[in-house]
């Protein structure tokens, strides 16, 4: 088995799981990088890192998807972000 065949094997793309959506955050003017980032640690379970890492996308790319997963776990997360005035979207 080559290499190539291993990786396909081994690796799932997006369209594997055609019911996967994303979680988007996008940045805004008004919420600090201490709000979001403490947000994303309790709501969606984030360490430090990946919540830092996360805030410093959205604020140089516009936008970072945070969570992957089907759309009824993920319409949870959306109403406490929402609700904690993040602004984010379901794709």
């Amino acid at each position: 088995m080559t290499t190539k065949e291993k990786k396909k094997i081994v690796g799932k793309e997006a369209t594997d799981y055609p019911d996967q959506k994303k979680l988007i955050l996008y940045n805004d003017d008004f919420n600090t990088f201490d709000y979001v980032i403490d947000t994303l640690i309790e709501v969606l379970g984030h360490d430090q890192n990946q919540a830092e890492t996360c805030v410093w996308i959205a604020h140089f790319k516009g936008k970072c998807a945070v969570k992957k997963g089907d759309f009824t776990t993920l319409k949870q997360y959306y109403n406490e972000l929402t609700f904690r005035r993040l602004t984010v979207e379901i794709q």
